[in-house]
């Protein structure tokens, strides 16, 4: 793992508004290296996997959060997933041909219009979802948009991706927290956040960008947190998507692939193949649980 694949949460002591900023390489690399994309959909990747690697910060349970964003543009998919561990995987879905005549490669161009779909799905208990119409002039608002209608939470995010580095910064006001104190926090915290490039983001130190932005202010700094690259899939969760299905059907299925069914994992390419005997074995009555593929 890469010195600098690391989330740093921290706190203003004045008032009740917290923040996380990463960095992350080896990680965004990890997930461009399965696919081939266009560089600005890289850099998409990059910003969105920032950003649910600072919302997934926060999670309270043991589990991942999903960010969806889903449009009608070139790029009609953009799929991030970050667990309580720091554990990040994406993919990008787009339009090899609608990419190739695209002339306005900004983010609203590519996403289109659609929605944001955040998920939370615990390893124990039932998954939440929320969505909300895609809007905001760069991935940052649109994340932005979704607390604000979603979870009427006042949110910053400052995400930046060059295709080798990604980076990302986030500052919330706690909920439940509504005085002019804070709110003089509030804007002068967004305000200073504002002034940080991208090159700051991804270039400079996680602690040297703190210090840079809130040096004037009382801040205290958590632990930081790794980051990394980790799909989880498995032969056994995509034997698990397979036993939904009816035998004989996988059988004709397996009949027409030289007596083989190939699983595919979307995200990380690995292959995990089904004979005739697996399929069998698959529908014995004792044979698992019904959890499906990711």
């Amino acid at each position: 793992m890469s010195v600098s694949d690391h989330l740093q949460r921290f706190q203003f002591l004045e008032g009740a508004v917290r923040g996380e900023i990463c960095q992350f390489d080896e990680a965004y690399q990890a997930v461009l290296s399965r696919h081939e994309y266009p560089e600005a959909i890289q850099y998409l990747l990059g910003q969105a996997l920032a950003g649910v690697a600072l919302m997934a910060a926060n999670l309270k349970f043991e589990g991942s959060l999903i960010l969806q964003i889903q449009g009608d543009g070139p790029m009609s998919v953009l799929m991030v997933e970050c667990n309580h561990r720091g554990e990040l995987r994406g993919i990008a879905r787009y339009d090899a041909e609608r990419m190739d005549e695209q002339v306005d490669f900004t983010w609203t161009a590519l996403a289109g219009v659609g929605q944001v779909i955040l998920t939370l799905d615990p390893e124990d208990g039932e998954r939440y979802q929320g969505i909300v119409a895609l809007e905001g002039e760069t991935l940052g608002a649109a994340l932005a948009g979704y607390f604000a209608q979603s979870e009427q939470l006042p949110t910053y995010f400052n995400l930046a991706a060059d295709g080798t580095h990604a980076g990302g910064l986030m500052l919330q006001v706690l909920p439940q927290v509504d005085d002019q104190g804070e709110s003089d926090l509030w804007e002068r915290a967004q305000g200073l956040a504002n002034t940080l490039k991208p090159e700051e983001l991804l270039g400079l130190a996680l602690q040297d960008v703190l210090y840079r932005l809130f040096h004037e202010e009382e801040v205290e700094l958590y632990p930081a947190d790794d980051l990394s690259f980790r799909c989880t899939c498995s032969r056994e969760r995509s034997g698990n998507a397979l036993r939904a299905i009816d035998l004989e059907e996988l059988l004709e299925i397996a009949a027409e692939q030289d007596g083989k069914i190939e699983v595919d994992c979307q995200f990380c390419r690995q292959q995990y193949v089904f004979d005739e005997i697996d399929l069998r074995q698959l529908h014995l009555p004792s044979a698992g649980s019904s959890e499906s593929l990711q």
